[in-house]
């Protein structure tokens, strides 16, 4: 790439970021693919338990238990605000002339950074989720030891 082009000036050893918004995808479907393994370990457990878990969660999420509100959107929000001042201060301190193009990339990538983060908490199963189950498995004569 020529140097004097402007992606190669704006970008370290004028990387492609072509491959960044299907790299972010992927980590977010691994995310929540991994979230969704969430399970409770049962003492004793073996199939009959297999389908109490699956019906104790979904009723955990038929009441409500599941939801996480808007924590995704909040840690996305987040992210942007930290990213856009700490690279807008930076490029102030340092004198650059093009102080609103940077605080932007930063944004973008602090919304990047608290999107994934979102993603990956709100993969795990809230406090009451894991609490209703673990009460509905307690009710049906189940040990719940943790969860996985």
């Amino acid at each position: 790439m020529n140097p004097s082009t402007p992606s190669a000036r704006h970008h370290p050893a004028g990387a492609d970021l072509s491959a960044l918004p299907a790299a972010l995808a992927a980590l977010m479907l691994a995310a929540t693919l991994a979230g969704c393994a969430a399970q409770p370990v049962v003492y004793g457990g073996g199939g009959v338990a297999q389908a109490d878990i699956d019906d104790c969660k979904r009723l955990a999420r038929a009441a409500g238990a599941g939801a996480q509100g808007g924590q995704v959107a909040r840690d996305t929000a987040l992210g942007a605000a930290a990213g856009g001042a700490a690279s807008g201060a930076w490029s102030a301190v340092r004198g650059d002339s093009d102080v609103g193009n940077r605080a932007a990339a930063g944004a973008a990538a602090g919304a990047a950074v608290g999107l994934v983060r979102g993603v990956a908490r709100g993969s795990e199963p809230s406090g009451a989720f894991k609490a209703y189950v673990n009460r509905c498995l307690s009710e049906r004569g189940y040990d719940v030891v943790g969860w996985n």
